[in-house]
């Protein structure tokens, strides 16, 4: 198989004209079969839970969903920079044993068939993983994460890996992803890559991780669903992590149902995954077609409906006008506090930040980028600079503090099923200001993290969907949060699916064409 980098692509005549970001494994001959056209964008289009059913009655086959998918990757990953990296011979056949077990009624669950992306942050065995970073270029697992595993095992064709922010926390070595809603717009970070294949039809679902909100903020700024399940019930093992206490790994969907559908394949105990919850396994699809007409709302006003812009805040009172019909009552409601916890400061949280790099920061400094090598060095030095009696003891406090924290905040919900808020209090911003504030090493003003409502449910542990629900004035999508206690996925899948089939904001698909031009980030 032939492997070419987007840094040693770059260096071709052919770069001049088509400025691709990706690995590819064997994708030249897996475009020559492709029938293109008008039939792969039908094909593609179709959401995880329509594919499944058409590949159910014939309609289709697995290689015909992958070879959709691969031919509006040839046409649209050059414009968003979705993939890292592109499996197109390995997908393909992949794809046809796939459909030879179907003929010989072999089928292994829904997910059979379907092609996936998955954040190029999680391990798959002989396939590079690089979490977007120069200094794992040529890292190549030999053993594949859980989830990969799992997903692997129902049935699912792996189609690429998906870009990222470097490490889930800074500007990508392969090159920014764009928002395909505007190609200058942030699509916000770092599940950026699976949230932009998502929306443009290059995957039917994709995986990301989640430590602050890492699903569900590019699923509100790529008008797609993201569901972070409470914190253990995915493994994370096998999956380069940013800060394990927070970590989680989520699937990236165009539908509640297809969400609802991965997370049945993903959920379940990992005795080997330190983080790993027990609890009884569920059918979220069962789960999700619950009534609704009984539950009871409550509206966490502060701080999270905070400093909202104008489109957003009237496209989330329409939602709660919508949702005031559907369900038995909405509640003015307050969550505990979190303070300590902004992105900027996670208490000594962060520290686990640090620990997984330490090694490798003092050996390839130079490798990381600009972002963070400063973050990196600052941790470093922050550390370096206390006694080590002190930083253990407050590492501990804050991490007991935390633990205490999510064994009480199920005690908010007493009154209430779920909670209803924006997932981010802002509409997409343009990517030059973001990479801008990421490569600035001075102060300056709080960022679009400062802004968003996800990080205080990775705090807490608690599961929150990110649907759909409006369009800005600049056309660009916005997300609204459904949270819940503990363990309460299934009634936030049906909440959710029930907005979602009121509105039909996921029916509403990104403007990108073949001929739309690509914009510089910084215009000139």
């Amino acid at each position: 198989m032939s492997i070419l980098t987007r840094r040693q692509f770059s260096k071709t005549a052919a770069a001049a004209t088509a400025a691709i970001s990706l690995r590819t494994a064997g994708i030249s001959s897996a475009f020559a079969g492709a029938a293109g056209g008008e039939d792969a964008d039908r094909i593609a289009g179709l959401s995880l839970t329509e594919a499944a059913a058409q590949l159910r009655s014939g309609a289709v086959t697995s290689v015909q969903l992958t070879q959709a998918c691969l031919d509006r990757i040839r046409i649209y990953n050059p414009k968003v920079d979705a993939y890292i990296t592109v499996l197109g011979e390995q997908a393909l056949a992949q794809a046809a044993q796939l459909d030879q077990e179907r003929k010989a009624n072999k089928v292994r669950g829904p997910l059979h068939g379907i092609p996936i992306a998955l954040k190029d942050n999680i391990d798959t065995k002989g396939i590079l993983t690089t979490a977007a970073s120069k200094v794992y270029d040529d890292r190549v697992p030999t053993e594949d994460a859980e989830v990969a595993k799992r997903l692997a095992a129902a049935g699912t064709v792996l189609i690429g890996k998906a870009n990222l922010d470097e490490f889930a926390d800074a500007v990508s070595y392969y090159g920014s992803v764009r928002n395909p809603w505007g190609l200058d717009r942030d699509p916000s970070g770092s599940s950026s890559g699976s949230a932009a294949a998502v929306a443009t039809d290059l995957a039917y679902a994709a995986l990301g991780t989640d430590t602050g909100g890492s699903v569900r903020l590019p699923s509100a700024y790529c008008g797609v669903v993201g569901i972070k399940a409470t914190y253990g019930l995915v493994p994370i093992r096998g999956i380069v992590p940013l800060a394990f206490s927070l970590d989680h790994c989520g699937p990236i969907t165009r539908t509640v149902e297809d969400a609802a559908t991965m997370l049945n394949v993903m959920a379940g105990y990992d005795r080997l995954d330190i983080t790993s919850a027990q609890h009884p396994k569920e059918d979220y699809v069962a789960g999700m077609k619950q009534p609704v007409s009984g539950f009871k709302l409550g509206i966490p006003r502060a701080p999270f409906y905070d400093h909202l812009d104008a489109d957003t805040a009237h496209a989330v009172e329409d939602a709660l006008a919508v949702l005031g019909k559907l369900t038995k009552s909405t509640k003015d409601m307050s969550l505990p506090s979190i303070d300590g916890y902004t992105w900027g400061s996670l208490n000594s949280i962060g520290w686990e930040i640090y620990e997984y790099h330490e090694e490798l920061f003092d050996a390839n400094p130079g490798r990381y980028s600009l972002a963070l090598q400063v973050q990196l060095q600052a941790l470093k030095d922050q550390m370096n600079g206390r006694p080590a009696s002190a930083r253990v003891s407050e590492y501990i406090r804050h991490r007991a503090e935390m633990e205490y924290l999510r064994r009480t905040v199920d005690d908010s919900f007493a009154d209430f099923d779920l909670i209803v808020l924006p997932t981010i209090r802002i509409t997409p911003q343009k990517l030059s200001y973001v990479i801008d504030q990421e490569e600035n090493t001075k102060p300056h003003s709080p960022g679009i993290m400062d802004l968003d409502n996800c990080t205080a449910f990775n705090i807490f542990g608690l599961p929150a969907i990110s649907v759909p629900c409006g369009v800005s004035r600049e056309g660009l999508p916005i997300g609204l949060m459904i949270a819940g206690p503990h363990f309460s996925e299934s009634k936030i899948f049906a909440l959710a699916q029930a907005y979602e089939q009121e509105t039909k904001w996921y029916l509403k698909r990104p403007p990108l064409t073949p001929d739309t031009p690509v914009p510089p980030i910084r215009p000139a």
